[in-house]
């Protein structure tokens, strides 16, 4: 069974994040959400508080994955100023595996020096920093980078993400089950 894990931590979106764990827990993927601080409980940034699986310290793993998930957010400043979730992006990238961002996010990947000659999208928000991000495009995949705009893309996003790890025809049944 293909598995993902997804970091998070107070002030992460919860669109960008519910909508891709679900997609994919639905494509049968095992999910692991894991909270960057002590505690599983973790914040959104409209103050809905969801359990996280696990904080980061007991996973044991880091690199078992076959994809990394970054949500966005407020969360993304924290992440940035960590520096964890860089070093894992980079290590999943050098390892050939995929890695996907949305939001303000993908700022992280560009701190793990993955950004240099990929296309790549990202939010309004950042894209002073990220100059050469796709405007036009909900979703953008260049070889192991998925990146997505933001809450309101972050369907497409979880789609492109289920299609990656589950094939097209799980995808497709996805799809099916929630109308689309």
């Amino acid at each position: 069974m293909p598995s993902v894990l997804c970091l998070i931590t107070d002030g992460f979106e919860e669109v960008e994040t519910i909508t891709p764990v679900d997609f994919l827990r639905r494509a049968e993927v095992e999910v692991t959400v894991a909270a960057m601080g002590d505690s599983i409980h973790v914040t959104g940034r409209n103050n809905i508080t969801i359990h996280a699986d696990l904080p980061i310290a007991m996973v044991t793993d880091l690199e078992a994955f076959d994809l990394l998930l970054i949500p966005g957010g407020p969360m993304v400043a924290a992440l940035r100023s960590d520096g964890r979730a860089a070093a894992l992006a980079k290590k999943y990238h050098d390892s050939g595996k995929p890695v996907a961002a949305i939001c303000a996010a993908p700022t992280i990947l560009k701190d793990a020096g993955l950004l240099q000659g990929t296309q790549f999208t990202c939010h309004n928000g950042v894209r002073s920093e990220l100059a050469d991000a796709i405007a036009d495009q909900t979703v953008v995949e260049d070889n192991n980078i998925i990146t997505s705009q933001g809450a309101g893309t972050s369907i497409d996003f979880a789609l492109a993400l289920v299609r990656r790890i589950a094939g097209p025809e799980v995808e497709a049944r996805v799809r099916t089950g929630v109308m689309l």
